[in-house]
């Protein structure tokens, strides 16, 4: 139990604190994108790809705010029924963002590559998130949990590429581009460890 308070309360700060850094970088502090915008090149449409963007980050940390509501214990025993409306905000959210993605993913920094790999983490969420509903439809709660969990990792997937990024760019005087495409492609297998570990220390097998 002070297992699974200690990585809820870990989750909840972080969560707080991401959504609280992205909602004022993006909507206040540089609504433009300017800093962002600048690593890319031949981009089209600014105009649209920015309000796409915006949807993009709106969704995200509706899915990180709306995942995090459901994983408390108090809100699965006691409001099945918010619960449940609120799991299937989360799927909507992660639909959204990976529709937003899909149309941003061509213009990627770094190109291509970087393209494909925003591309798999879109295709991989969204089937792991439809797996863990279907989970859950089946009444197998213990193996739902197990994937909403490995579905709710990914909110942090802009948080760990821009750490990794910055990590490899500012520390180690990497080249941005290369730092990240580092920072995408270890994301995707850092993200995928963390899922596991957090399962096998909160044992979710427990009802």
């Amino acid at each position: 139990m002070r297992k699974n308070k200690a990585l809820y309360v870990i989750a909840l700060v972080v969560s707080i604190v991401f959504i609280g850094y992205t909602t004022y970088s993006n909507f206040i502090y540089d609504p433009e994108a300017s800093r962002f915008l600048s690593h890319k090149t031949d981009l089209k449409h600014v105009s649209l790809w920015l309000t796409i963007m915006d949807v993009h980050i709106v969704a995200a940390c509706t899915a990180m705010a709306a995942g995090l509501i459901n994983f408390a214990r108090r809100i699965r025993e006691r409001s099945p029924k918010l619960h449940r409306t609120i799991g299937y905000l989360y799927v909507l959210a992660v639909a959204i963002v990976d529709l937003t993605s899909g149309y941003m993913a061509p213009s990627s920094t770094g190109g291509r590559a970087n393209s494909i790999a925003f591309n798999f983490i879109n295709m991989i969420w969204l089937v792991i998130t439809v797996i863990a509903v279907v989970k859950i439809r089946k009444k197998k709660i213990a193996e739902h949990r197990k994937w909403m969990i490995r579905s709710y990792v990914f909110v942090f997937t802009n948080l760990f590429i821009h750490l990794i990024t910055t990590a490899f760019h500012k520390g180690f005087g990497m080249a941005y581009t290369a730092s990240y495409t580092i920072g995408v492609y270890s994301s995707i297998v850092l993200l995928l460890v963390l899922a596991e570990l957090v399962i096998r220390r909160i044992n979710p097998d427990r009802p």
